[in-house]
């Protein structure tokens, strides 16, 4: 196979190709550490029973596509330089033939997954009330994931979502059914959807008790088992990997249902002559990450995971090219801009999976001079993982640098350095603020899917602000100002905030889309 071309983007044998079906229509907070779990421990968040202000967090927005945007953005330009943006070709290829669902579900939570850590302890221990708002948004939120779903749906609540994409895979002799639709279409890219899973995983392992709170962690976990089943199968040998199902220049013509698609659907992969290592890499991350999370309750599937996530790891590293460039077809969709983050992010998840020191010395040697770019703030996205691997990397450093080699905790301290300077832009007060908001405060990059960088961003300060309250550091510097957890805390909630807003006009979109469908079946 690996000899071969990886796929077929344009199906050009038309005797194959079966046309489109007809279209159908303030508190006192204290922070402790839960010991003997697979992260290390867990961080537990205790409240009085005067909290007034419930907290959310959201991670990064996963399921949609967005042009290609310039992926390394200085400090400068954090305070408000435009950062570059891609040709318009770039722009107008991405604009993707939504359902109605999907398009609220991005409005609503950016088509991600909202995050809820409200919990409140009374002196007594008994339970208060959870926020109905933010318990909402979680559920909503997660609900989205059952939505994208391909495959054989068993006890699936979306009564209007049935079995499809069951012979995905099958002209490889692959069972690529699993995973899930990008967004109103029914492609499968691997890239956002490796990513999706690796974010899904690094919440589930830092709030899976407050999920569980409000009922929620089950539905979490079977999405996440839902894509890394589907990423274990996508992985047939060492060094080939395919990432993606589906013609995307075919599918967004065809109006449809997923259920009642007939047209090809090829698949493509990367391998050793035509290498994607971001991809690779990638995945990785996604099925080390998931290997924490099932490694209690599923031993045997934690193992499985992480091997597949260090042979692909090994096979993005060792064959280095991007995938944008060996299979030109994906700039119009998925297009990455450089793949060194995915290299660290995932390295930095195979150490916190296995505590190999190899991998640790992976970041903080050389490909850590050559990928970091230390004290250089960037946006957290699918497509730039450097903010998210700096935040991972000063877990060890609140946590467990102490009997480090000194030159390794010297490089860390440099990761955690450069997340602080990205905390300190996040916040609206700093000396090095970014003036990249609107006049409500919300953070604005790009005006292509924008709340994707306001969600992530407040991800990242809340998984900051309490490994600063766990690890009882008190004080961030910025620029010669002090600030406190609560405080990143606090941005966190306003962008939240202004998140949820649109959380009725989803529900409205909703009862709509059920509406159609109803229409639908019924003709």
């Amino acid at each position: 196979r690996s000899s071969s071309p990886p796929s077929s983007f344009e199906a050009n044998d038309k005797s194959t190709v079966r046309p489109c079906p007809p279209a159908s229509p303030p508190a006192t907070l204290s922070v402790s550490l839960k010991p003997y779990h697979p992260f290390g421990y867990i961080l537990m968040l205790h409240f009085d029973s005067n909290l007034t202000h419930p907290v959310a967090y959201l991670t990064q927005p996963l399921f949609i596509a967005l042009p290609k945007q310039m992926k390394r953005i200085s400090e400068a330009e954090m305070g408000g330089k435009q950062a570059e943006t891609s040709n318009p070709r770039d722009r107008g290829s991405s604009i993707w033939c939504l359902l109605v669902l999907v398009i609220g579900a991005l409005v609503v939570t950016a088509a991600a997954l909202t995050i809820l850590k409200y919990l409140h302890f009374s002196k007594n221990n008994e339970a208060h009330p959870i926020n109905k708002k933010y318990a909402g948004a979680l559920e909503l939120a997660l609900q989205f994931f059952d939505v994208q779903k391909s495959g054989k749906l068993v006890d699936n609540r979306i009564p209007w979502r049935g079995d499809s994409g069951l012979q995905d895979g099958s002209e490889e002799n692959l069972d690529l059914s699993k995973g899930m639709y990008d967004a109103g279409d029914a492609i499968k890219f691997g890239f956002p959807m490796a990513f999706t899973a690796t974010v899904l995983s690094w919440s589930i392992l830092e709030y899976g008790d407050q999920m569980n709170a409000v009922k929620q962690l089950g539905y979490a976990y079977n999405s996440l088992r839902w894509i890394t089943d589907y990423l274990i199968n996508s992985h047939p040998s060492e060094n080939v990997l395919y990432f993606q199902v589906g013609d995307p220049g075919l599918d967004h013509k065809c109006w449809e249902r997923p259920e009642t698609m007939t047209e090809r659907r090829p698949v493509t992969q990367v391998n050793t002559s035509f290498p994607g290592t971001e991809v690779a890499a990638e995945t990785a991350a996604a099925l080390a990450s998931a290997s924490l999370v099932f490694k209690e309750n599923d031993p045997d599937y934690s193992s499985s995971l992480l091997t597949h996530a260090r042979q692909l790891f090994t096979f993005a590293d060792t064959y280095r090219a991007s995938y944008s460039i060996s299979i030109p077809q994906v700039q119009g969709f998925y297009n990455s801009t450089g793949y060194g983050d995915e290299l660290l992010w995932a390295a930095s998840w195979l150490y916190h999976a296995t505590r190999d020191d190899s991998y640790l010395r992976y970041v903080t040697e050389l490909n850590g001079q050559h990928f970091a770019n230390m004290e250089i703030t960037t946006w957290f996205s699918w497509d730039d993982k450097l903010a998210g691997t700096q935040v991972l990397l000063s877990r060890i450093i609140f946590f467990g640098a102490k009997d480090m080699p000194t030159v390794e905790n010297l490089d860390l301290q440099m990761y955690r350095k450069t997340a602080e300077l990205v905390m300190c832009g996040l916040l609206p007060d700093s000396p090095t603020a970014t003036s990249r908001r609107t006049d409500g405060g919300l953070i604005w990059i790009t005006e292509w899917n924008p709340l994707q960088h306001a969600v992530a961003s407040a991800f990242l300060a809340v998984l900051y602000s309490d490994y600063m309250l766990t690890s009882q550091t008190e004080t961030l510097y910025c620029s010669g100002n002090s600030y406190k957890p609560d405080d990143l805390r606090n941005f966190a909630i306003s962008q939240v905030n202004r998140n949820l807003v649109a959380k009725e006009t989803l529900c409205r979109m909703i009862d709509m889309c059920r509406a159609v469908n109803e229409l639908s079946l019924n003709e």
